[in-house]
This record gives C-alpha cells, structure tokens and sequence, in this order.
C-alpha cells in the first residue's frame, strides 16, 4: 500500500500528529484536508531532504534497514531488533574489548573513580545528582525510535484483525528514501572513466565449482579429526582454481561466514560451503569424497547461475553482516559507473556494523565488496587519479534486481 492508502486508515489523532511534524497548517478536523497537507508535505523534496538530512545516524540505519526488504509487513519485536542493531556504535566489538576504555568514560562522565586518583563529591555537583536520576531503559529507548517514525508518517499499523498488530513502510515511501539517500550518497562520491584494466570474475567461480567437484573425483582426500582438509591437499586445490589465494595464517580466528571459514580463504571457503549446502560432498569416514548427487552434478557439467551463487552467499553472510542486502543495493546504485573505492566506502561504511575481529572497514572491504568482485557481479580497477574503482556488471545488476530476498533469510549450515 502506498502512502494515501495508509493515511485514509489512520485516525485523526494520528494524522494531526504527523501533520504536526511535517508543519501542515490545515484544519486539524477535517480528515480529507489534513491528508491532503500531509501528502503536499512529503511531495516537497527539499521538506523531505531535510527530514533525511536531519536525522540521527542510528535512525538512518534503522531506516535503511527497512529500504530492501522484500516483505510487506513486520512485527514490533523485529523493529526493535533492528533499531537494537542500528545503535552498534554504543556496543561495537572495539568497546567490549576495551575494559580501560570503558571505565574512562565512565569516570569522565563522573560514574566511576579514576584509577590512582582519589575522588570526593561537592555538595551540589552535576554528577552526584545525575547519580539518582532514573535513566530511560534501552527497551523504552528503541520503542521511541518506533513512536517518532510513527509519528513521521513512516510507519503504520495495520488495520483489520492480527494485521493491526504488524506495522508498514508505504511503498511509494520506500521508494523516495530510496531516492532521497540515493542523492545524499551520490553527492559524495568520486566517478571515473573506464581504467585500461580491471578484473572480471564472471563465470569463474561457477567454473571453479565444477573444477572443484572434478579435483575430489580423482583425489583421495583424507581429513582431519574435525572434518578439515590437510594444508597439503587445500594447497594442491587452491594451486588449480582460477583466482589465487593464500592459505588462511595465523590471526584472529576466522568465523561466522560459513562452515570451513576457519580452513580455506574466502572464496574457497563459499565454493566448499555451497558444495556441502546442496549435497555434492561427504565428509564421511574422513574422506572427502562426491556424493551420487556431486557426480551427477560433474557428469552434466552445467554451471551454477551467478543468482544462485549471490542468494546463497547472501543468506550465509547474513549472520555477520545483518544488512548485507542493502549494503549490496546500494552498491548496486552507486557503482552503476566507474566509482572510487575509496569515496564508496566512505559513505557506506557509517551504515556497515563490526563483527568480532572485522572491524567496519574489513566486513565492507573483504567480505562484502571482495566477495562480489569473485561472484562476478563487481569489475575492480585500477584509476590512476581515483585509485581503485568498481563498476557492476550486467551480471550482478541483473542478480541483484531478479532477486527478492527478504532481510530474515538467513542461513546457517550443519
């Protein structure tokens, strides 16, 4: 439903309301006139820019969050989920690592001693009285980011039987905040000509799966304890592949983005992942070995669709990176021509959470842009000027447009 639509639903105390926040002057009796005001509001673009320009990052994200979901409706508890998660600056993985940090702060804002120095509390002062003043719940805190986007005219409660209890974003809503921080990111960033050479991995790692399924039918591979490859056999693999990659080293434990994240790099980590996902594979009696169906599957020699790949990359990743779907639209706007990497990130990485030991820069940079240069739907070049630049391809446009994947179709693999 659209924006009208809603609006005919709403009560007149919840339209006076919005029209109260769009600065309507109408007559605040009469239904007909105070819809018809509201839509005259949200037609204005510069009004509606500046309602975009004046919001909070963490709404932003919360919003964002709403943009490219495919489903129609969504409960109370899955808003605030999503608000929870738009606040992850006040609880990223940095801050929860950082004990000495965390009670700096804390005695900055005169909770907490100084460690070596000792305190005395003046009569009077801010922060002995702030000490009993009741603090607002992070529950109460997200349910007023529900109310203000309510009160917006953003969302809506539903209006007949268990539906009243589900809340909607109008569509044509969708759409020009799509427009809207369509424009606040392209006003930002840096576009080039076509560089004399860039890297196209189209097709390549449909081709790598069958090289994959075909290397195991001729190989005795033994395992691990765990069900891991030996590093002899996973070099032997990974020398035969289109793309290289290293081994992973030692460092950070490596999880979160797929079962054998932890024993193969990125790309090899997806292709054995997928390869477990639709039953190509036994790790059985610690031999990898093809299953009827893998064989079947190798003897048809039929490539996987980039679609298929991306939808299944996307669901597995969805666990680390909660709006990996957005963030991929919105490379998909963005970089519909030659973009800097650098200008890119830095307008999308405000909206990009860390996870463990990836902090923003790594989630958007290895597991979101590198990840959609190997499945073919991102070119990456090089600009003498601009540095690196991407630029989707035909491919990936058209994998990302025919693709309705709604935000809760996560993924996790036994």
């Amino acid at each position: 439903m659209n924006l009208a639509d809603m609006l005919g639903y709403a009560d007149i105390a919840q339209l006076t309301r919005i029209a109260v926040a769009y600065g309507c002057d109408c007559n605040g009796h009469s239904k007909h006139e105070l819809i018809q005001s509201i839509l005259t509001a949200v037609g204005r673009r510069e009004l509606f820019d500046a309602q975009i320009d004046g919001m909070p990052i963490e709404d932003l994200r919360f919003l964002n969050s709403l943009l490219f979901d495919a489903r129609e409706a969504f409960s109370l508890e899955e808003l605030l989920a999503r608000v929870r998660l738009s606040r992850f600056d006040r609880t990223d993985s940095v801050a929860a690592k950082a004990p000495e940090a965390k009670q700096a702060v804390a005695a900055k804002a005169g909770r907490a001693p100084v460690p070596g120095k000792r305190q005395r509390a003046k009569p009077g002062a801010k922060g002995v009285k702030n000490e009993s003043a009741p603090a607002v719940s992070p529950e109460a805190s997200l349910r007023e980011t529900i109310a203000r986007f309510k009160q917006s005219g953003w969302l809506f409660n539903g209006y007949s039987g268990t539906n009243r209890y589900l809340f909607h974003v109008p569509n044509d809503l969708k759409d020009r905040f799509r427009d809207a921080l369509g424009r606040r990111f392209e006003a930002r960033l840096h576009y080039g000509e076509e560089p004399a050479a860039y890297r196209d991995e189209q097709t390549l790692m449909a081709e790598d799966v069958l090289l994959f399924l075909g290397h195991i039918d001729k190989h005795d591979i033994p395992l691990t304890a765990d069900g891991a490859m030996y590093k002899r056999n996973a070099a032997q693999l990974l020398e035969l592949l289109s793309v290289r990659e290293e081994l992973p080293q030692k460092g950070p434990w490596r999880f979160g983005y797929g079962r054998r994240f932890k024993d193969f790099p990125d790309r090899l980590a997806l292709i054995y992942d997928y390869s477990h996902y639709r039953r190509w594979i036994s790790e059985a009696d610690l031999r990898l070995t093809l299953t009827a169906a893998g064989k079947e599957k190798l003897e048809g020699r039929i490539r996987e669709e980039p679609e298929v790949l991306y939808r299944f990359w996307l669901r597995l990743y969805k666990g680390a990176v909660p709006n990996v779907l957005s963030l991929v639209n919105w490379i998909d706007r963005l970089a519909a021509r030659w973009v800097s990497a650098d200008s890119l990130q830095a307008v999308l990485l405000p909206y990009v959470r860390p996870f463990y030991y990836d902090d923003a820069a790594a989630v958007l940079d290895k597991r979101v842009l590198g990840m959609m240069v190997h499945l073919g739907l991102l070119r990456q070049g090089r600009d003498d000027a601009l540095g690196n630049v991407y630029k989707m391809t035909n491919a990936g446009r058209a994998a990302v447009k025919g693709s309705r994947i709604e935000e809760r179709e996560g993924l996790t693999l036994d």
